[in-house]
């Protein structure tokens, strides 16, 4: 009866495994190409998208734009600085 017991948890076990591979292998070959496709048709678009999109601003070739940035540093430590208070010693 022992060995009846063992012989079927075996059994159920290679029939366990060879589930997990058929569905990993039915994964691999079908539904996984398909997300990658899906994956590169989509970044392909964005990059369409990026390059129409540059090629219709208004900027010229050579035409130079410079942008600043305000520098939030130097603004807070000018913000920070308490009152002056002019002091003698006194001996």
């Amino acid at each position: 009866m022992l060995v009846i017991l063992y012989l079927v948890n075996f059994l159920r076990t290679i029939f366990v495994i060879a589930v997990i591979y058929l569905v990993i292998r039915v994964f691999s070959r079908y539904i996984l190409p398909m997300l990658v496709e899906k994956g590169v048709k989509k970044m392909q678009q964005k990059m369409y998208e990026q390059q129409h999109q540059h090629e219709q601003s208004n900027k010229h070739e050579g035409e130079v734009t410079i942008e600043y940035k305000k520098d939030e540093k130097q603004n807070n430590q000018n913000q920070n600085k308490g009152d002056y208070v002019d002091f003698e010693e006194v001996d």
